[in-house]
């Protein structure tokens, strides 16, 4: 059994999603790990870890807009406001997606469909740095 273990930093630009497939993708072959486990994990509680499609980018526009008019903004609706008025919005956001991912490795590649791509989706207004923690376990 082999375990690998990197991380993968994100510069992020403000709101929406930010593929690091080939980031993922480049990791898993150089683990050697033929059959195992790929877990990604973004060590934030304001951005998210989606898997989507990745051939047209109007599904990522679309998400953002839906995630827009789900989350309202409205500072008067929260307590927690002391970091702007885009944070506990974004933590919200970060609570109704995901902060991890588990995807299945066969052949030393990750097994995602034709169309799949993973994301960091960020919730914040200003840019950021993020990281996304990459560990896979397997022979």
């Amino acid at each position: 059994m082999k375990q690998h273990f990197s991380t993968i930093r994100i510069d992020t630009r403000g709101p929406g999603t930010y593929e690091f497939t080939r980031q993922a993708e480049s990791f898993v072959r150089d683990s050697a790990v033929e059959q195992g486990l790929l877990t990604c994990f973004v060590r934030h509680t304001s951005a998210s870890l989606i898997v989507q499609e990745n051939a047209d980018p109007d599904v990522q526009r679309d998400l953002e807009s839906f995630l827009e008019r789900l989350v309202s903004r409205d500072e008067k609706l929260y307590r927690h406001t002391a970091e702007g008025p885009d944070d506990m919005p974004s933590h919200i956001r970060a609570m109704l997606t995901q902060t991890s991912l588990s995807i299945p490795v066969q052949k030393g590649k990750m097994i995602l469909g034709t169309w799949q791509g993973l994301y960091l989706f960020e919730h914040r207004d200003a840019p950021h740095p993020r990281e996304i923690a990459l560990h896979i376990i397997g022979a």
